[in-house]
């Protein structure tokens, strides 16, 4: 139990004032019961006015309006304080629908852009730069204003290695440009005009291709047939140029024939001028004179003039079964058969096992294979390109 003073200042009925005692209680006011104490007095809290249902007549904070009853001001007149112009300050642009607030930059506030002003701007800026697509980026990296490709690149795409490999080809003076040894890396040119020769062989710097065909017998040599019989273009399907042949074997004569894009070296190797030889081996049936050699090489009358062989030995005789190799850098049309038929000796089997450099080897018969770069360079040198 509290006991109950002359300080206490306990009530002694409900609604009466307290007593006061040793801690000077303020006077209330009104008939609502709560205090009104001033700052300047011994509480030292503010005056707080009540009305007369005992409750504070403080004006109290907005609350947020339901949804029916929010209005967003978008017109001429419209206002931007309070809480129904929009969703808040916070919200960039406002209500949907509703204008953009000025945002405070530098101590002053900027008046608000329409959105069919930014719209405008925006449609502006789009014409201005329409018709501006192709657009020259700034060459910032070192040698970007120089013309040509970088030799290691070149010689890299030519199929001479990585680039790494191509380096040490310069590095070891291997490499010559135009008739110069290139001694320093980086140096660059032009595929399409500057000759590029590595070990003094001529490099295919454009994108050509050069194949060796072991052309089967029964296949005519031509890349399409109107008659519908086998032909070279059977072959070459697939691939990613246009390819032709460089010169003719007969139908029935087997061996390598040269298949290429490249039209100056295949006009070059089928031209008298350039003497590019052609190694044939041919079956014949015996007994042979001593002196066919020397009269191939004399030369055969034959309907369209003479023709004469660059070379003749006899490789294998069994019986009267013998095996010749003929060698000769004329092109003529049945040119082998029609000179060993003259002699005396028709061709039972005829098989071409060298052009140029370019030598059959142990290529099976209908395969294709992609010459290599030291291969083109040696036919390239053949015919002084």
């Amino acid at each position: 139990m509290r006991s109950s003073g002359s300080g206490s200042g306990r009530n002694n009925g409900r609604g009466k004032p307290r007593g006061t005692g040793g801690g000077g209680s303020q006077p209330r006011g009104g008939s609502g019961g709560r205090d009104d104490r001033s700052r300047g007095g011994s509480g030292g809290r503010d005056d707080r006015p009540t009305g007369a249902g005992g409750r504070d007549d403080r004006p109290k904070r907005p609350g947020k309006p339901r949804p029916e009853e929010r209005r967003y001001d978008v017109g001429p007149n419209a206002t931007h304080e309070g809480p129904k112009a929009g969703r808040g300050g916070a919200a960039r642009g406002g209500a949907k629908g509703g204008p953009r607030q000025g945002q405070q930059r530098g101590g002053r506030t900027e008046p608000a852009r329409s959105r069919e002003y930014e719209t405008r701007a925006e449609e502006r800026n789009r014409d201005r730069y329409a018709g501006k697509k192709d657009i020259k980026l700034p060459k910032t990296f070192p040698g970007a204003e120089q013309e040509g490709e970088r030799l290691q690149k070149v010689l890299a795409r030519a199929g001479y290695g990585s680039r790494r490999a191509c380096e040490e080809l310069i590095e070891q003076a291997r490499v010559e440009v135009n008739g110069e040894i290139v001694l320093e890396q980086g140096k660059r040119v032009d595929p399409e005009n500057d000759e590029v020769k590595v070990d003094g062989l001529t490099v295919a710097t454009q994108s050509y291709q050069f194949f060796s065909l072991n052309k089967p017998a029964g296949v005519v040599s031509t890349m399409e047939d109107t008659e519908g019989r086998q032909c070279l273009g059977d072959y070459v399907t697939n691939r990613e140029t246009r390819l032709f042949h460089v010169g003719r074997l007969d139908t029935e004569t087997e061996g390598v024939i040269l298949l290429t894009n490249h039209g100056e070296l295949a006009h070059r190797l089928t031209h008298p001028k350039y003497g590019v030889k052609k190694v044939y081996l041919a079956h014949i049936v015996g007994p042979i004179p001593r002196d066919l050699g020397k009269r191939l090489k004399d030369g055969i009358q034959l309907e369209d003039g003479y023709a004469k062989a660059d070379h003749f030995r006899v490789v294998e005789q069994t019986g009267k079964n013998y095996l010749v190799e003929v060698t000769l850098h004329e092109g003529r049309k049945h040119i082998v058969r029609r000179m060993l038929a003259e002699a005396g000796f028709p061709v039972d089997k005829l098989v071409r096992v060298a052009f140029g450099p370019i030598t059959l080897g142990d290529q099976k018969s209908g395969w294709l294979r992609r010459l290599s770069n030291t291969e083109v360079g040696m036919l390239m040198k053949e015919v002084e390109l």
